[in-house]
């Protein structure tokens, strides 16, 4: 238990939400890093995808509270983007949360998402599966290749 106050799984935690807001940051180099050094694969995963979803969220919320021109401004996302992908993802918000891990159009869908004001449980709920898929597999591939 006292595994959980290890500062490397809080600092895993951080990288992975810095990683999924405007920061340009690997929280998977990170990720492996730990895993090579024997930190525990089941406290990794969770404290990868928790704070990749809580970073994924802002991104959502930005959509939610935040002013269109200041978006554009300071995140380089397009209304026009926004817009084209809500006309798309209306009718499919789960399968828009769990594609929030990809690159390019994670943090757009996640901003569209918040935008269309999607319901919250549900885009958590499925965000968070997907980064933790991401982060399972990748954990999966590190091990395998640590253990090769």
């Amino acid at each position: 238990m006292t595994e959980l106050l290890d500062p490397g799984y809080i600092g895993l935690f951080l990288a992975a939400f810095f990683a999924a807001t405007v920061f340009p940051f690997s929280s998977e180099v990170l990720f492996s890093t730990m895993l090579y050094g024997d930190y525990d694969f089941t406290l990794c995963l969770l404290s990868a995808s928790a704070g990749n979803t809580l970073g994924g969220m802002s991104s959502y919320l930005l959509g939610f509270l935040v002013k269109w021109d200041w978006l554009e401004k300071y995140m380089n996302i397009r209304m026009e983007k926004v817009k084209s992908l809500h006309s798309k993802i209306k009718d499919h918000i789960a399968i828009a949360s769990l594609l929030c891990w990809l690159p390019v159009i994670g943090d757009p869908l996640a901003v569209a998402l918040g935008f269309m004001r999607a319901p919250v449980m549900k885009v958590i709920i499925f965000m968070f599966a997907g980064k933790f898929l991401r982060y399972f597999v990748w954990g999966l591939l590190t091990l395998k290749i640590i253990n090769f």
